[in-house]
């Protein structure tokens, strides 16, 4: 049977989902299925593992089934995930030992505020490329080996494995016959020298952790392993995290080319060619992807609170029913009134990190309304994302010329026009903004020639809109500078605790 299609599992922070490519890099099919997010302590996030799973192989089943599509239709898959959530696991059973720790999760900032007063900041940097910070994955391992009862233990005794939640789903497609990561995802742990690309023995020692719950590193694409879940046989043959799988499907391929992806957090990187770019700006320098045996770096903002204040302002506040309503609310005042929201709800990222800010609504009058909550909610992740460009172009020395963006958040109109009014300059949105499963899609089908090269994919590359400010820059630097007055309110507020 004709091989004709690419299916990519796109496992979030939220939810699952599942969407298959055809060959011109169009979409076929989508299913999704949120899952539910647990916050046992303040400050802490974490997700059932068994939950992702099943939600993961419930939805790629759906979509195959929804659109008349055999497995032995399927050329191969991709795997693109939320990053530096950690799973631990028995490896007889499969069973996790407690419930993943998400990348939100801030249980560890006390011990990381230990390791940088221990003077362990430069060394970390130097071989990770990555700030000291609960954030990744390292010291969340080391949480669990220290806090599960019996964990330690059974980890030294070889009977516990470590994943980043590819690795997860990965296990669990090929039956525990496959324990392997992706260079992006391995850069994500704390653990990775990115410059000699092997686990870093000496930062196993540091944090206490056996190499032997650690899953071998291999390339973003490359057949790992198979699966027979849907029936025939599908070679997984791709895997990159999520922000590393949009540059790749936003074909920022060459040096200084920038993707903002807007979801959950917003993730900006900066492809930086083949050097690792060393930042002074508190920037992280990570692995972009690593394809026929060269490996890309990028330089990457990290902002953990955005698609998610929306969220809050649904789940938390109760002021909207849907993410949708955000625009048309943002659009029926004339401004803000004043009012700027600091969405620092699990501390600042990049390039303040600040695991201890916390999030703040200011300049709140009477004349305040949902609308104008609304409209400071999305101003502030376009405020985020200003801050993170402008230290970027002073670490890599570059001014850039547009900004890609995708997620979800991307086809706010507002959001998009506000984004570019601030930047002064272009926002250009794809046709196709499912550019994170398209990045695991074209990594995937690389490895296994359903797609010849690279120059293949990128001419498929077709944008939607492109947002040029309407502002004008004395407006954009008012705002900016009200920005961040507020943002230095929110700073250190939960030092004491």
């Amino acid at each position: 049977m004709e091989k004709k299609y690419v299916l990519s599992l796109d496992q979030g922070t939220t939810s699952s989902r599942a969407i298959i490519f055809t060959r011109d890099g169009n979409i076929q099919g989508v299913a999704q299925k949120e899952f539910r997010q647990y916050y046992p302590n303040p400050g802490w996030v974490e997700h059932d593992a068994e939950e992702i799973w099943a939600s993961q192989t419930e939805v790629a089943s759906a979509v195959l089934r929804d659109v008349g599509i055999r497995a032995a239709e399927v050329a191969c898959m991709g795997i693109t995930n939320q990053r530096e959530t950690t799973v631990i696991w028995d490896r007889q059973t499969g069973k996790p030992v407690c419930h993943a720790i998400v990348w939100q999760d801030r249980r560890t900032s006390g011990f990381c505020d230990e390791l940088n007063r221990q003077g362990y900041g430069e060394k970390i940097y130097s071989k990770t490329g990555l700030i000291i910070d609960s954030y990744f994955s390292g010291t969340k391992i080391k949480w669990i080996l220290d806090q599960v009862p019996g964990a330690r233990q059974r980890a030294e005794a070889g009977e516990l494995a470590f994943g980043t939640i590819d690795s997860w789903l990965l296990w669990n497609f090929t039956k525990g016959a496959v324990h392997v990561t992706d260079v992006t995802n391995a850069s994500r742990t704390m653990l990775y020298n990115i410059h000699t690309m092997q686990w870093d023995q000496e930062l196993l020692k540091l944090l206490g952790i056996p190499a032997s719950i650690l899953p071998e590193v291999r390339s973003s694409s490359e057949i790992y392993g198979s699966t027979r879940q849907f029936g025939d046989e599908i070679p997984v043959s791709g895997i990159a995290g999520d922000q590393q799988a949009a540059t790749f499907g936003q074909c920022c391929l060459q040096p200084g080319m920038v993707k903002n992806t807007y979801g959950t957090g917003c993730f900006i990187l900066a492809n930086t060619g083949s050097k690792a770019v060393r930042s002074g700006n508190k920037l992280l320098s990570t692995v972009a992807w690593q394809v026929n045996g060269e490996t890309t770096y990028a330089l990457e903002g990290s902002i953990f609170v955005a698609g998610a204040i929306v969220q809050w302002l649904r789940d938390g506040l109760g002021i909207i029913k849907s993410s949708a309503e955000t625009e048309g609310l943002a659009r029926s005042v004339p401004d803000n009134g004043g009012v700027y929201l600091v969405p620092a709800l699990t501390g600042l990222g990049t390039p303040h990190w600040d695991p201890h800010a916390r999030g703040m609504m200011i300049g709140l009058t009477r004349g305040t309304t949902a609308a104008h909550i609304c409209r400071a909610a999305l101003e502030a992740i376009a405020f985020q994302t200003y801050d993170v460009l402008k230290a970027m172009e002073e670490d890599a020395g570059i001014r850039v010329s547009e900004l890609r963006v995708d997620g979800g958040a991307a086809a706010n109109d507002f959001l998009m026009q506000f984004q570019s009014d601030i930047l002064q300059r272009p926002v250009v949105r794809p046709k196709v903004l499912e550019t994170t499963a398209m990045g695991a899609a074209y990594l995937a089908g690389l490895a296994v020639g359903f797609w010849k090269n690279l120059d293949e994919i990128c001419r498929r590359q077709e944008s939607d809109q492109r947002f040029v400010p309407q502002l004008s820059a004395a407006g954009a630097e008012r705002l900016i500078g009200r920005w961040h007055e507020a943002l230095k309110r929110s700073m250190k507020w939960d030092l004491d605790n």
